[in-house]
């Protein structure tokens, strides 16, 4: 049986002890609240479908993320940026607990992100962060939640893929701003992003034991995905790394950056000087896959050498230009 009494100050706490669960008890407004759920407990307890909430309810998200920033974070290739969103959602969520944060507080903060001009993708990339901090704590914590709340939300439509693609004028202009870079590796890095689609942090990292000249080719062990994969090097990229000023002390070919943020400056100068407007780095990225699919290169073989796992993917990062395919039309 409960146990049900109320207080001096009027409220009532219901108390409910089983045998091989500890005491759980919960404290209402009135004696009929405080029984019905003690017969709630006392039925799922009897019909072996009870879970203590107790350790969820007391469980902040400030104290979740914190937990997943020293378990799960560290193992992932962005743990740097997933860092940076997790501990913005700390400062916003952090107070409430894991069952008090509700898809209201949670669709309020999308939002308001969008008001704030942030772009679609980066208010769906911190959903997903929080989403997981969710999934998380409910399949490998052990935490009984009644559900994760980002999954009853609607997430903001993506906004289209980029399709912007370097001319052949821009592309000379760019190498010439490169040239008169202070680095001499500036250069190098980005006729290698356009000959071999690789990322920029794929090329960061890129050290010369990677590098088979002989076979032609990259043997990337880590990619942005997960997955290994060895990319073929043309010509004019083979050249390229055999011109590479080296140090012998540094096993990346691109020792001047140790990051990306570092080498976006060196870029950011380069596509100024070069009187060039609205070109990232990953653009190029882009147009390595345009231009290979210009080659005659089939989906297969495109995505093996750019690493994408979906066709779908793949797509968003093709422009084939036009006048292009008028030529091969005849």
């Amino acid at each position: 049986m409960a146990y049900i009494r109320q207080y001096a100050n009027g409220r009532w706490q219901a108390v409910v002890r089983r045998r091989g669960y500890p005491p759980r008890s919960e404290s209402f407004t009135s004696r009929k609240d405080a029984v019905q759920w003690a017969r709630s407990v006392e039925t799922k307890v009897d019909g072996g479908t009870y879970s203590d909430r107790s350790l969820a309810e007391r469980t902040t998200m400030a104290a979740a993320i914190d937990r997943y920033l020293e378990e799960v974070t560290p193992g992932k290739r962005s743990a740097r940026s997933e860092a940076q969103r997790l501990n913005q959602l700390k400062r916003i969520f952090g107070k409430h607990t894991l069952v008090t944060l509700q898809r209201e507080e949670i669709a309020k903060y999308r939002d308001q992100r969008l008001r704030d001009g942030k772009a679609p993708g980066t208010v769906i990339k911190d959903l997903n962060s929080l989403s997981h901090v969710f999934e998380v704590a409910i399949k490998d914590w052990g935490l009984p939640l009644p559900g994760n709340p980002v999954k009853l939300i609607r997430r903001p439509k993506a906004s289209r893929g980029r399709d912007r693609r370097i001319t052949p004028e821009e592309y000379e202009r760019l190498k010439a701003a490169c040239k008169d870079s202070r680095s001499p590796l500036l250069v190098p890095i980005v006729v290698l992003a356009v000959e071999t689609a690789m990322r920029l942090g794929e090329l960061l990292s890129l050290r010369w034991s990677d590098i088979d000249l002989d076979r032609r080719v990259a043997t990337l062990d880590m990619t942005k995905n997960g997955d290994a994969r060895v990319v073929p090097l043309s010509t004019l990229a083979v050249l390229t790394i055999r011109q590479l000023p080296r140090q012998l002390t540094e096993p990346r070919l691109f020792w001047c950056w140790h990051r990306p943020d570092a080498f976006e400056n060196a870029w950011r100068r380069a596509v100024k000087k070069a009187g060039i407007s609205d070109l990232r780095f990953h653009d190029l990225r882009h147009e390595s896959c345009s231009r290979l699919f210009e080659l005659g290169l089939n989906l297969m073989e495109v995505a093996a050498i750019s690493g994408h796992r979906t066709l779908q993917m793949l797509r968003r990062y093709t422009h084939l230009r036009a006048e292009d395919l008028v030529r091969k039309l005849g």
